[in-house]
């Protein structure tokens, strides 16, 4: 009898276990088809909360305060309110500290990084660029050498230098051989499930044509 209550006890547990992971794939699945639609700062904004609600009811999962935190920097971005950054940047990596810790050394993670040293860079350009340039420039390496597969590392830093005024050694000269690195990446660049992070193609090939 032991046996038996021990055998559906066990049968249960796994069961609940498979419809909480097919809950959470079903939920990630449809919010990161979602993304492909954002235009403004408030469909950003939206993601962001949305990812936010999964991280909080999947805690040992890396990739919803990932991906919550990458919409942060694209609402941030796109909104172009940079008096304000600081603001959203610590709401970043408030999201991104908790990704890291689930994902230590993670070179998706890395790039958020650079991206919120960007945020706050932006705020004054010239009064904080020796601070947050080299902390851009850590983060994108950090990023290259935790997967060197990965093309996004890449991307974002052709993207900085493409719009980098060429006084101070961006425009598309430095920018468009970074850029089409990027894009040789993503040609043979495999994400680790459909739920790892896939973008940024488009974003590059735009890029490129740009500096035609």
């Amino acid at each position: 009898m032991r046996k038996i209550l021990l055998t559906f006890a066990v049968l249960f547990i796994t069961a609940a276990a498979m419809a909480q992971s097919e809950k959470y794939n079903g939920a990630m699945t449809a919010k990161i088809a979602e993304l492909a639609n954002n235009k403004t700062a408030d469909d950003w904004l939206a993601s962001a909360a949305a990812f936010e609600r999964i991280a909080d009811a999947e805690k040992e999962q890396w990739l919803p305060y990932y991906y919550a935190a990458y919409s942060q920097c694209l609402y941030a971005l796109i909104k172009n309110d940079a008096a304000n950054n600081d603001q959203y940047a610590d709401k970043v990596e408030a999201l991104v500290a908790k990704a890291d810790a689930l994902s230590p050394n993670n070179s998706e993670v890395s790039v958020v990084k650079s991206i919120i040293a960007t945020l706050r860079m932006i705020v004054n350009p010239m009064q904080r660029y020796q601070q947050y340039g080299p902390a851009i420039e850590k983060a994108l390496n950090d990023a290259k050498s935790q997967d060197p597969n990965n093309p996004r590392p890449y991307y974002i830093q052709g993207q900085n230098l493409r719009y980098t005024p060429e006084q101070f050694g961006g425009g598309c000269v430095p920018a468009k051989p970074i850029l089409e690195e990027a894009l040789k990446k993503f040609e043979s660049f495999k994400p680790a499930s459909d739920l790892h992070p896939n973008w940024g193609k488009k974003q590059v090939e735009d890029l490129i044509a740009s500096c035609k």
